[in-house]
């Protein structure tokens, strides 16, 4: 297994709320990413975030080890919730304040 498999593993599971995204969330790098990051500051709590513009390899392997093949991807507790259509979606009908606010009241506990 590649050391990138690896790496993405480990972030998965080292923040509850990842965001692998093109550019940073002050500054996205595209129009998808610019959406979910404004979907997810909406909830209000902070979350981690990759810019693979900076992680080729990433890039790369991400979307064959998530099987899915766009960016971004939001993943909370480990799991894929999905891209740009889902996350705005999730937070036009209150899931995805409420899959956030599950995911760090769990880790405070």
């Amino acid at each position: 297994m590649s050391n990138t498999i690896e790496t993405i593993k480990e972030q998965i599971s080292n923040n509850d709320i990842l965001l692998y995204m093109k550019g940073n969330p002050r500054a996205p790098q595209c129009g998808f990413s610019s959406q979910a990051v404004q979907a997810l500051m909406s909830c209000g709590e902070r979350f981690a975030f990759v810019n693979i513009l900076e992680n080729p390899d990433i890039r790369a392997e991400l979307p064959k080890f998530a099987n899915w093949p766009t960016f971004p991807q939001l993943w909370v507790k480990g799991e894929l919730v999905g891209g740009c259509d889902i996350i705005v979606e999730m937070a036009g009908n209150g899931e995805l304040q409420e899959v956030i606010k599950n995911a760090v009241g769990d880790s405070e506990e």
